[in-house]
């Protein structure tokens, strides 16, 4: 197990049970944080918080209320992982699933939005606060099958964008890690409901894809620069990923 200080920074991760927040949990802890994990799954954060001396709380972050006494419960926040997100389906506009667009919607921007707004004072607080958002290329770039998926993301980028010339006068870094192709446990099988064969499709044939701890390492390296340099966005992808539309498949 980790040990930190009780006078260490505190980092907050949400959409901490697995891949990418799990990976950033674990590297936040070895970095010296006290870490925060977030998320729905309580056996899952339980076991990382006790193999990285962190703190576990059971978190929907689409649940207001459920935020606010998340947000009331901790005495300090330096550094806030804006990481709880997902896909749903890959069909077309015209024939997709609203409650697929609503639940991508709800988590990816308005769950950002809920423990932003929540745990921002204590960022201001804290003097020298690190407000992370874990987005998208998605985000910036169309693709067939991927509307509701890259509304939500560009969401995420828009509400990061925004805050770093609203925050511009306080003492608070807004960075924005956008990761291309990363291959997770769950984060394609999720997408097509449980469907790995379809999930491993994504991959096939793809050398390296991104991996959560490639993500998980860039995003400790932005959180660690010293408190005047910002990393306002940093795109993230595979080596044999030149585009989202352009990846090199060697089969």
């Amino acid at each position: 197990m980790t040990q930190t200080s009780p006078d260490a920074p505190v980092a907050v991760v949400t959409g901490a049970s697995s891949g990418i927040g799990a990976a950033t949990a674990r590297t936040l802890a070895a970095a010296g944080y006290r870490v925060v994990l977030a998320a729905r799954r309580a056996d899952r954060i339980e076991a990382l918080a006790a193999e990285i001396g962190g703190v576990a709380h059971v978190l929907d972050v689409t649940d207001r209320a459920a935020v606010d006494s998340f947000a009331a419960g901790l005495d300090r926040v330096d550094v806030l992982i804006n990481n709880a997100g997902g896909a749903l389906g890959a069909d077309p506009v015209a024939t997709g699933n609203p409650d697929d667009w609503q639940a991508m919607y709800d988590v990816n921007v308005m769950g950002t939005l809920h423990v932003t707004q929540a745990l921002l004072p204590k960022l201001i607080e804290s003097g020298a606060g690190t407000l992370v958002f874990v987005s998208s290329t998605a985000g910036f770039t169309a693709y067939e099958g991927g509307g509701g998926y890259v509304a939500a993301k560009h969401g995420t980028h828009v509400i990061a964008s925004t805050l770093r010339l609203e925050l511009f006068d306080k003492p608070v870094r807004v960075i924005e890690i956008a990761p291309g192709m990363v291959r997770t446990d769950e984060f394609s099988v999720n997408r097509f409901g449980g469907d790995e064969a379809k999930a491993a499709a994504i991959y096939q044939g793809v050398d390296e894809p991104l991996t959560a701890d490639d993500v998980a390492d860039t995003i400790g390296w932005a959180v660690t620069r010293p408190a005047h340099v910002n990393v306002d966005l940093l795109v993230l992808r595979p080596r044999a990923q030149a585009a989202q539309h352009k990846v090199y498949r060697t089969s």
